[in-house]
């Protein structure tokens, strides 16, 4: 859809139209792209549009200047052409262009030093990066996004999260994150079998309609078929009587008519993911004492120390660049460093790194990538284990290099499946995995009986994944227990992006600390007149969000437009509301701020 939407598809029929001047931003899944700038020259290459429309407006400028046809067409249309202009180049805006670069770089992950640096010296993730900063920045009518949350880390998703809520144009986006579908989007649209089905609600909301939509298909197929076989039995009954037999054929008529009802199968194959036994260990699977690993001059970890015991699952979160993989690949052994790490008694590891399906030999089919590394029995089981992630009939012998981004990820764990392990390190396994294959990926790894060290940034994969979190920050690491739910909840944050402002608030706070804490009146005063505030912005809320419910609730049903009259100003109204909501947010988030500040005074 979104290649046919870009016009890199053409459709066999119908029609897809546009207003003129609409602008596509399309950040695809892979790039192939030849770089010779830095990472800010790159950035800053989105602007070139400004420079081109700026010649274009002194020249409708000058035009207009000299022209004295003014009831002309060609008249007309240079107007139309002069304010269009104007409009796209009040969009992008022409102030601070450093700044903006600048700020969007560094909301992606990115520090001053990286700046100046090569596009070449990055990592294809890190590419991608500068890829949706440029597409953030040109700032086009409809941006499309094909799974952009699969090379950002927690922190940066996030801050995605923000950017593209305020978002002045339309987003279109394919993702398997599932809360950042929820927090990004306000209308779902599935596509099952040849059809799309329309939903002006969040992603999880969809879920609970298509329940019922589908409960729906399988009531009406099922009426259908005893009415087909009631007609039948009446046809057969009075075919024979020359009195009945016109009414027979009235009959036979009508069923030929009849159109089946088709049942949508949604996700009816799935993977199925099933850890071996751990085979047993010591109670200390993972022993680290002051591990310090440089990269050059560059520091990124400094005397860690870190213990996992048998049984442990572990996540590891923070920044990109923080040394979560690293810690990871010095532990599975493949990186030299400094310090002491020792492995458990009788421990044996499986490491799946980030890029595993990179180490994929994509000349060999998928039956050989398996069948090459399985000993013992399970040179007996290949077969089997492949059809339990998917890969059955003619699709074992495909070639790795004509797989897509999912089916390497499934063959990549299916090859780690081969032997039993007893300590597991998952660097980012999710990446390209459709939503139901990380739902039974998450089940098999709640199940499993080894010790677990995992890094992602999918917050929904990891909640209520793990029973300990390890933040990476500043060259350290601090331990949470629980999930990344309980982490996010003893940090006192809802995004870890409030992290660097949390503790520079504390800092800040801490110096400018009064030496009497007493409150005066006045301050009294105001903060129970904000708070009044708050409690009538709460109730707004409250209000709005209900009636937004019903009328999603309506919109549901798809012959919504069909079936009622005032379709059009109930979508009217409902886009209102979402204007009134946001600002009712806004300013509840301005009230609470202001009530912190001034009960910390």
């Amino acid at each position: 859809m979104l290649k046919l939407i870009l016009g890199e598809l053409n459709a066999d029929e119908g029609s897809i139209s546009m207003p003129n001047k609409t602008s596509l931003g399309y950040l695809p899944q892979e790039l192939k792209i030849v770089y010779t700038k830095t990472v800010y020259e790159e950035a800053a290459s989105c602007f070139d549009e400004i420079t081109e429309l700026k010649q274009s407006l002194a020249g409708f400028q000058k035009e207009l200047e000299t022209r004295t046809d003014y009831e002309s067409d060609g008249y007309a249309k240079l107007l139309e052409n002069f304010s269009e202009t104007q409009e796209r180049l009040d969009r992008l805006g022409v102030g601070n262009i450093r700044e903006k670069i600048e700020k969007i770089l560094k909301g992606l992950g990115f520090m001053n030093g990286d700046f100046d640096r090569q596009m070449t010296e990055l990592s294809g993730g890190w590419q991608m990066r500068v890829e949706l900063a440029k597409l953030l920045l040109s700032q086009p009518s409809f941006i499309l996004l094909d799974e952009p949350t699969n090379h950002l880390d927690i922190e940066s998703i996030m801050w995605l999260e923000r950017f593209l809520k305020d978002y002045p144009g339309g987003i279109v986006l394919i993702s398997h994150d599932q809360l950042f579908l929820d927090h990004v989007t306000g209308r779902t649209v599935e596509i099952v079998q040849g059809k799309i089905y329309d939903y002006a609600m969040p992603y999880t909301q969809f879920l609970g309609m298509r329940e019922e939509r589908r409960a729906r298909q399988l009531s009406e197929k099922k009426k259908q078929e005893e009415w087909i076989v009631h007609t039948k039995a009446l046809i057969e009954k009075f075919r024979a009587k020359k009195n009945k037999a016109k009414f027979a054929q009235t009959l036979i008529r009508k069923l030929e008519r009849v159109e089946p009802i088709i049942v949508d199968e949604l996700e009816t194959a799935s993977v199925n993911i099933r850890f071996p036994a751990a085979p047993h260990s010591g109670k200390i699977v993972v022993d680290c004492k002051e591990v310090v690993k440089n990269y050059g001059t560059l520091n990124v970890l400094n005397k860690i120390s870190l213990e996992v015991e048998r049984g442990e699952s572990i996540a590891f979160v923070g920044k990109n660049g923080e040394g979560k993989t690293t810690l990871g690949k010095i532990i599975a052994g493949v990186l030299e460093h400094e310090g002491e790490v020792k492995l458990g008694h009788q421990v044996t590891l499986g490491y799946f790194e980030q890029h595993e399906t990179d180490k994929l030999d994509p000349k060999k089919t998928v039956f050989e990538t398996i069948d090459d590394v399985a000993t013992g029995e399970m040179r007996l089981k290949v077969r089997s284990m492949l059809g339990s992630f998917l890969f059955s009939g003619e699709e074992v012998d495909k070639k790795v290099m004509v797989l897509s981004g999912g089916e390497k990820t499934r063959l990549a764990l299916a090859k780690m499946l081969l032997n039993p392990v007893n300590l597991m390190i998952l660097d980012e396994p999710t990446n390209h995995l459709d939503l139901r294959s990380k739902e039974i990926l998450k089940s098999a790894l709640r199940n499993y009986n080894g010790s677990l060290i995992i890094v992602s940034h999918d917050r929904e994969f990891l909640k209520g994944l793990t029973d300990k979190v390890y933040e990476f920050r500043d060259k350290k690491i601090k331990q949470y227990y629980g999930d990344i739910q309980s982490f996010l909840k003893e940090r006192n944050i809802s995004r870890l992006a409030e992290l660097d402002l949390k503790n520079k608030n504390t800092v800040q706070q801490a110096n400018n600390k009064k030496e009497s804490t007493k409150k005066s009146y006045e301050q009294e005063k105001e903060i129970k007149r904000h708070k009044n505030k708050l409690s009538k912005c709460e109730k707004n809320i409250s209000e709005i969000e209900k009636r937004q419910a019903v009328i999603e609730a309506d919109m549901s049903d798809p012959e919504f437009y069909m079936k009622n009259p005032k379709a059009n100003e109930i979508m009217a109204e409902y886009e209102t509301n979402k204007q009134k909501l946001e600002q009712e947010m806004e300013q509840w988030e301005e009230l609470a701020m202001h009530i912190e500040e001034l009960e910390a005074q």
